[in-house]
Parts: structure tokens; C-alpha cells; sequence
């Protein structure tokens, strides 16, 4: 197996071609994004940025990687493999995209478990400055890059697969970014996933908001498949750590969080769905 970084990356000011030269990439006009020393871009313009300090903040990325580095999130990572690496697959090679990576555990997990025949090349993408950070830390094979599923930094039609997980989705830009046939593997939450947590946090708990069922304009759907478990968090850490990665730690009040931090263990139900769309 082969892995490599994905480099058909578009400057993210006028969208023409990066090329690497040396320690930067560069476009024609003159524009320049440096690769820091640990080896990420930031292809993040400051106009098109809606805060300072954009994604998960630096704890939190920390907590997300204790969280999925434990393998509470195992599964997860099996089904998304089997999503990319389906039974009528048959590219030898495959330009592949975490949209809103964090810190790369599912795309160190699909890296870890391709055929011995595949060869990837890898982009992981997230706004996050930390997550990015982070992920390039951990693995130097593929490309890192900050960046934003609203401008994609990516040449047009020159990726065959794009994940999604726990996202936000932009079809336009994946739309424009992936080769005619290339999927879409998206995961979202079902409706009782972390219920048991959510009961704890809220007074008044409300209906789960669901992704569409249709597939997106452009595309079509070719599966669906649910991932269901229930996962017992065994300490203090492991709880925290799990609320730090969803929004439930910024939705739920100060009263919420102290009923939860006062958890010494707890027992939850995981639940996903996994899609897959193709490009039509």
C-alpha cells in the first residue's frame, strides 16, 4: 500500500493552482501560504474567517484525541472504512478528503487498514488551527491543511471520495471538488445517540435534529447503514472528555454541566448513520 499527500490544492484567494516551491506553496499570481515546521498550510484567508480563533479551541482537540485514541469510537471508524472500501470497489488509487478532519483518527484509521493494493492520497482539512496541529503531529503522510468546507482549497474535480463525520456539509463545494462518480461518505448522529447523556445535561430534552434523508442536488444515494452500541465511559475523564467533543458542551447551561461533571462513570447509546452519495 501507498500513501501519499493529496496536492491538487487551489489557492484560496483566486482559486488557480498551488504549486510547492520549496517551504511554500504558491500560486501564479504571487500569493504564498508557508507549510509551518510541523508540516500543515494554512489556506484560511482572514476575510473569510467568522472568528479570531476558529473550530475547537486547543482543549478540546486534546480532549477528542484522549476520547478516540481510548477506540470508544471504534466502530464508527470500521463502518467508514467499509463505506470507502465497499464491496464493488475496485480503484487501485484514491484521492480521498476529510472534510472537518479534527485530528485525523478516522483518516490514521482508513490509512491503517487499506488493502495492500490501494494507494491513497490523503487531505485532511479542518478550520481548526489545533486540530490541524494536532493531526500533523501524529502522522506526517498526508496533507494538512486549515481550511473551510465553505471554500474548499482544492482544484476542481480531483478528488474520488470525501468524508464527512459528524459535519457540516457543503454539496456545493464537494460537488465541485469531486470527479464525476466520486462519494461522499457522511456520518450524522441518530436520534438516541448519547440520550442517556443529554438527559443528564438538559432539564428539557429536545428532539435530535436529523439530516436530510433525500440525497443532496448532484447527487444520489447509494447506501445507507446504521451503527448502534452502547459504550460505557468508565471515569471522570472519559465522561468530560466525550462532552468537550460535541456541542452539547456549549448548548447545555452551568447547572447541566455540573450534573455531569459530577458523573464518576456512565453508560451511553451510540448512534449513527452512515451515507454514502455519489456524484451524478
Amino acid at each position: 500500500m501507498t500513501i501519499t499527500p493529496f496536492e491538487a490544492l487551489a489557492c484560496p484567494i483566486d482559486g488557480s493552482a498551488l504549486q510547492l516551491n520549496g517551504s511554500s506553496w504558491q500560486c501564479g499570481a504571487g500569493h504564498s501560504f508557508d507549510i509551518a515546521r510541523q508540516g500543515y498550510v494554512h489556506l484560511l484567508p482572514v476575510q473569510n474567517k467568522r472568528s479570531k480563533d476558529p473550530g475547537d479551541n486547543k482543549e478540546m482537540v486534546a480532549a477528542r484525541q484522549r476520547f478516540l485514541a481510548a477506540g470508544f469510537y471504534e466502530p464508527i471508524a470500521e463502518a467508514v472504512y467499509r463505506a470507502v472500501f465497499h464491496e464493488n470497489h475496485s480503484d487501485a488509487a484514491i484521492a480521498c478528503m476529510d472534510a472537518g478532519c479534527g485530528e485525523g483518527y478516522y483518516m490514521r484509521y482508513l490509512a491503517g487498514k487499506m488493502p495492500n493494493t490501494a494507494r491513497l492520497a490523503l487531505l485532511g482539512l479542518d478550520i481548526s488551527k489545533w486540530a490541524i496541529l494536532s493531526a500533523a503531529k501524529q502522522d506526517k503522510a498526508p496533507a494538512w491543511v486549515v481550511g473551510s468546507n465553505a471554500n474548499l482549497p482544492v482544484l476542481p474535480e480531483t478528488l474520488d471520495c470525501i468524508l464527512c463525520l459528524f459535519g457540516f456539509p457543503v454539496y456545493k463545494e464537494f460537488a465541485r471538488v469531486l470527479r464525476p462518480g466520486g462519494e461522499i461518505v457522511q456520518v450524522d448522529s441518530g436520534p438516541d445517540h448519547l440520550i442517556e447523556l443529554r438527559e443528564i445535561i438538559y432539564s428539557e430534552l429536545k428532539e435530535s435534529r436529523q439530516s436530510p434523508s433525500d440525497a443532496p442536488e448532484g447527487f444520489t444515494t447509494v447506501d445507507t447503514s446504521a451503527v448502534r452500541f452502547s459504550l460505557t465511559l468508565p471515569d471522570k475523564q472519559s465522561v468530560s472528555d466525550l462532552l468537550a467533543m460535541t456541542p452539547h458542551l456549549y448548548r447545555s447551561g452551568a447547572e447541566g454541566l455540573a450534573r455531569a461533571a459530577e458523573l464518576e462513570s456512565l453508560t451511553v447509546t451510540v448512534e449513527a448513520t452512515v451515507k454514502r452519495f455519489k456524484k451524478s
